[in-house]
């Protein structure tokens, strides 16, 4: 059955817009003018190949153009899919439903930054924290094929060639969603999703998986700085194709009309996947890693990508879902973290609770706006969306005016990760162009989640919160009296001592690195599986999932669940071979590797 969405769309920014410089009456094209232009949606090509290196002609360009922004509005279909890689859905931009579906009711909860306060929900029941149901496990997977099918028509058709970095840039995006898909659940159908196979049929391996995602990385950043020798008139025509359809950085928008924010797009995903395994395969690792860093990554606020409000015109979704729905609240793990480095997001960005809580068990009273407070993962939580109905919804949650009017983003990758990424490849002792310290304040500098066009208060409390060598002695007290108080695990500060040992600057490094990608928890997520840091509460109730995690061990994977015969079916015949365990919370991922840091 085919899956396809056609949708239209289009950003355009008549402040940008450049007129066309194609003489379409050229005589040395009058051969290409007859090009077949086919405008059917299903072809097979090959997505590996970019063919950058050939010369452009105006009439191959003009067709290309032509029938790619023609009846299929190939380039719309694509944009929507940049939007379903962070909460869109149906052309739209980032979205409430889509983005709680992706990220709210799975890893945002799995990196313990939030909790649900409630258990009731319109399509099922989410009791605690790992109680994973078939109706909220089609998130993550869900925008994935979502974003998958709107890139694979075009990066598919035979037209695309004639403007190879059209198809280097979404390739890339492809390639950035292939990754988190990977890292969520494990093997999947990535080698036939690629072929645009309308039913595909074999998992692959994790391995795989990385290794041809970093194969077509070096072919687009190739291909990339391979634009910097084409003639002008072709410069202005992708210019032109890019800033109307694929803005998702500030590069052009400041007057770099360059691609140079992309090449370093690419080259920091792949350092993020050369970290990723370094347990499992650690010389490709460091290969991959000093590969990146020599190609150029991002070292700069204008060469960050995502999904921006200030260019798109949206609200973060996550202010909603928690503020308007009542869906999130700050987890107990996120708030003894911040409170116990004196974190400058407990000072402005998190909000103490918004009503009276009774304690169910003295009867005492915290009024109203007293002190930060989170909601432990993994607690069994009740019914109820509204305070009156349920008090849990008093606990601290997200302040919606910082979200809404700082404009934050729906970051790709951020230039504080790729710092972090640095730091610990310095640390170990890998050519990261500086030192571990030089990475890791300046990661800390450039942490906030605000647009850099916004301004943040973050800034006014950074160069003190650098400076803090001890942690601050901090207990999580639940307000209605589940548990007993919770002393803090966090026993590391954050000013950089060039005396400790590698493992507590291994972990100092992550737990500043955890704290800026957020609220990013797909990353978040996957640096706690692999390093075990930030040290965080263990969840409660883990027997709430699928009964294969063991108490005080962290959910490792979203499992599958398949709900048809035919799904079930691949998972059998190729899914389990290729993830080499069972179809559970607590197996492993290929680059998850129970080993020591160093």
């Amino acid at each position: 059955m085919k899956k396809y969405i056609m949708l239209a769309g289009s950003l355009f920014f008549a402040s940008f817009a450049m007129q066309s410089c194609l003489d379409y009456d050229d005589p040395g094209d009058e051969a290409n003018l007859n090009m077949i232009q086919t405008e059917t949606t299903h072809h097979v090509g090959n997505v590996d190949s970019i063919p950058y290196l050939n010369q452009p002609t105006k009439a191959g360009v003009k067709a290309a153009i032509d029938t790619l922004q023609g009846k299929y509005k190939y380039f719309g279909q694509c944009l929507s899919g940049i939007y379903m890689m962070r909460g869109g859905k149906e052309g739209q931009m980032p979205g409430d439903h889509a983005y709680q579906r992706q990220y709210s009711l799975g890893p945002d909860l799995y990196a313990q930054y939030f909790t649900v306060p409630h258990k009731d929900f319109m399509y099922g029941t989410l009791t605690s924290t790992y109680n994973v149901s078939a109706e909220f496990n089609g998130g993550p997977l869900g925008s994935y094929t979502m974003a998958k099918n709107a890139f694979m028509p075009m990066l598919n058709h035979p037209l695309i060639d004639s403007i190879p970095e059209i198809k280097a840039i979404n390739l890339l995006y492809y390639s950035l969603i292939a990754q988190e898909q990977a890292d969520l659940s494990g093997p999947y159908t990535y080698l036939e999703d690629k072929k645009n196979s309308e039913e595909p049929e074999e998992y692959n391996d994790v391995k795989t998986i990385y290794y041809g995602i970093v194969e077509n990385i070096d072919t687009i950043v190739a291909c990339l700085k391979h634009f910097e020798t084409r003639p002008d008139w072709y410069k202005e025509e992708i210019q032109n194709i890019i800033i109307e359809n694929f803005t998702t950085g500030y590069g052009l928008l400041a007057g770099d009309m360059s691609l140079n924010s992309y090449i370093k797009f690419a080259n920091s995903l792949k350092l993020r996947m050369a970290m990723h395994i370094v347990k499992v395969e650690p010389e490709t690792a460091r290969r991959w890693a000093e590969e990146a860093v020599a190609s150029g990554v991002i070292e700069d606020t204008y060469e960050q990508h995502g999904v921006f409000p200030v260019i798109n015109s949206f609200t973060h979704p996550i202010a909603n879902i928690a503020n308007g729905w009542g869906d999130l609240r700050m987890c107990a793990s996120f708030e003894s973290l911040l409170m116990s480095l004196d974190h400058p997001y407990a000072k402005y960005l998190f909000l103490p609770n918004s009503n009276d809580i009774p304690n169910a068990k003295t009867g005492e009273v915290l009024p109203a706006n007293t002190r930060i407070c989170g909601i432990r993962a993994g607690v069994l939580v009740g019914d109820g969306q509204t305070y009156a109905l349920n008090k849990r919804q008093a606990y601290s949650t997200i302040s919606t005016e910082v979200i809404a009017s700082k404009r934050c983003p729906i970051y790709f990758i951020k230039w504080a990760e790729v710092d972090f990424l640095r730091a610990e490849g310095a640390l170990r002792g890998w050519e990261m162009g500086g030192t571990a310290q030089f990475f890791y304040e300046r990661g800390i500098e450039n942490a906030y989640l605000e647009d850099p066009m916004s301004g943040s208060q973050y800034s006014g409390y950074v160069n003190a919160y650098k400076q803090l060598e001890k942690p601050v002695d901090y207990i999580s007290v639940d307000p209605i009296g589940d548990g007993e108080p919770w002393p803090s695990v966090t026993k590391i500060g954050v000013k950089w001592n060039e005396g400790d040992d590698q493992e507590t600057k291994l972990e100092k490094i992550i737990t500043q690195k955890y704290i800026a990608l957020f609220p990013l928890s797909t990353e978040a997520w996957a640096e706690l599986r692999r390093t075990g840091y930030p040290k965080l509460f263990p969840v409660l109730n883990t027997d709430d999932g699928d009964g294969s995690i063991e108490q005080g061990d962290m959910i490792r994977r979203i499992p599958w669940v398949p709900t048809d015969p035919v799904a079930a079916g691949m998972v059998e015949a190729s899914g389990i071979p290729a993830l080499g365990g069972a179809d559970e919370q607590a197996t492993r991922l290929w680059w998850d590797v129970d080993a020591p840091n160093f």
